[in-house]
């Protein structure tokens, strides 16, 4: 189910060709801080996933909400 999470987040991902600081700039929208830069578009892509897959970890860690996609909810545990 995570794997599935990550795929459709990341379908949500925008890219933008930065000329000036000679880099691609990635961003999945509705969800906060999740942002990356790479040299190219496939290194931006990798990061943001990689960024994506730690956001969520802290998230799921401090018992905050992980936004639904396309019917996908992850659950996040409350603290005991």
């Amino acid at each position: 189910m995570l794997t599935k999470y990550i795929q459709k987040a990341m379908e949500r991902a925008t890219f933008e060709h930065l000329p000036e600081e000679g880099c691609y700039y990635g961003e999945i929208p509705g969800f906060d801080g999740v942002w990356a830069t790479g040299a190219t578009l496939e290194a931006c892509r990798a990061e943001l996933q990689e960024v994506l897959e730690e956001w969520i970890l802290m998230r799921v860690a401090m018992h905050l909400p992980v936004p639904q996609i396309e019917g996908i909810a992850l659950k996040v545990p409350e603290p005991i």
